[in-house]
């Protein structure tokens, strides 16, 4: 029995340690929450007293904004009373002076006399206008009984209305007139611009072949606006200021420049001319054309170049179906020298003509016998003698092709 109440004993001291542990632990933890409620409570409180102090600070300034918001109140009563007697004031002048702009209207028209009003020897205030005015009363109490000037004041107004009439019909032909220019020109510019942008496409192709650059642009001149005698928006065109603007470049830092002596070579401007002339060519129906020495100043790709482009396109064949005349036209290339083996020149349809006009050709024109020549030349190869004609005439000497 003893030892059955120890054990009851000591279990009942852990079951009271162990209460008194969870007791501590709680109170630990609860101390642990005071101190931190205590932290929160002083933060809020500090927190509190800077709310109490802005609040009076606000309090302060919106008293101060009360007392402007009251003096600016005041000063808007008073600039709307200002305003309203200001309002009334220009209602009133307003008024005033549409009445004086009447009478002015009624006295002298604004579309009568809006020129003369103008002016610069008209007065420009009052005064001035008062003694115009006794001036000219002044001028017309002068004026005595004439019946001559009263004639001749007639006849200038019949005249002057027999103008106005002419002026009136001239600006209605005139206006007609205008009209049918701007249907005219509306189809021919639109056919200008057409054969231009053609023309342009080929020039800048064969301008390209020669590894330069160039444009064609139509150049009209700009349009005006004609003010005379009052006519307003009235269109004039300056056809004589029109033309062609060619747009060349030979160099690849360069811009396009328009083609002139000033800034380019006799070089460049042969290139530039020849490659413009083979864009037109097609578009301009001729039978022939004749260029001197349009190979001078070139170098020699350059010559080369340009007289394949020329060969290319003096040589197309007729099309199908058209007549034998119905070609792209002849050309002849006048020079003093052509480079050897030029690209092109086995075209059977080019054909070159030497002139012999130095002091050791013939003396006259009917020494010319091709029938001889062939005889002389087949004795020659028959017998393998020397070159003579006319029975014993020395040899001629022949320039070198």
């Amino acid at each position: 029995a003893e030892e059955d109440a120890a054990k009851d004993n000591e279990r009942e001291k852990v079951q009271m340690v162990n209460k008194i542990k969870k007791l501590v632990e709680n109170s630990i933890k609860e101390s642990e929450s005071a101190a931190k409620a205590h932290n929160e409570c002083m933060k809020s409180t500090h927190a509190l007293t800077g709310v109490k102090m802005t609040e009076d600070g606000l309090s302060d300034n919106l008293r101060k904004l009360g007392d402007l918001l009251q003096e600016r109140m005041s000063e808007t009563a008073e600039l709307e009373s200002r305003f309203k007697q200001t309002d009334k004031l220009y209602t009133t002048i307003k008024d005033s002076l549409k009445k004086l702009r009447d009478d002015a209207q009624a006295i002298a028209p604004q579309n009568e006399w809006g020129d003369r009003l103008q002016e610069d020897d008209m007065p420009e205030d009052l005064d001035g206008l008062e003694d115009a005015l006794d001036e000219a009363e002044n001028k017309v109490n002068s004026i005595t009984d004439n019946p001559h000037v009263t004639r001749q004041y007639e006849e200038r107004k019949v005249e002057i209305e027999r103008c106005r009439e002419q002026l009136e019909n001239m600006n209605q032909s005139q206006g007609m007139k205008n009209s049918q220019l701007k249907q005219k020109l509306g189809a021919w510019q639109s056919k200008l611009i057409n054969i231009q942008q053609d023309v342009n496409g080929k020039f800048s192709e064969y301008m390209k072949e020669v590894g330069c650059a160039g444009e064609i642009r139509l150049y009209t001149g700009g349009e005006t606006s004609n003010y005379e005698n009052g006519e307003e928006n009235q269109e004039h065109y300056n056809f004589k200021d029109w033309g062609i603007e060619i747009l060349v470049k030979f160099r690849e830092a360069s811009k396009l420049q328009v083609l002139s002596a000033q800034t380019h070579s006799g070089g460049e401007r042969s290139v530039s001319t020849i490659m413009y002339l083979m864009g037109l060519q097609n578009l301009m129906k001729s039978p022939f054309r004749c260029v001197d020495e349009i190979n001078q100043g070139l170098d020699e790709r350059n010559e080369r170049l340009v007289f394949k482009r020329i060969v290319k396109n003096s040589t197309i064949p007729t099309e199908p179906g058209k007549s034998l005349d119905d070609h792209c036209g002849q050309y002849f290339l006048i020079t003093p020298k052509l480079l050897p083996n030029l690209d092109g020149m086995e075209n059977e349809n080019i054909t070159v003509l030497f002139v012999f006009s130095g002091p050791e050709n013939f003396a006259d024109c009917l020494d010319w016998n091709v029938d001889k020549f062939i005889a002389e030349k087949k004795r020659v190869l028959l017998t393998g003698g020397d070159w003579r004609s006319d029975g014993g005439t020395p040899k001629r000497k022949r320039r070198s092709r």
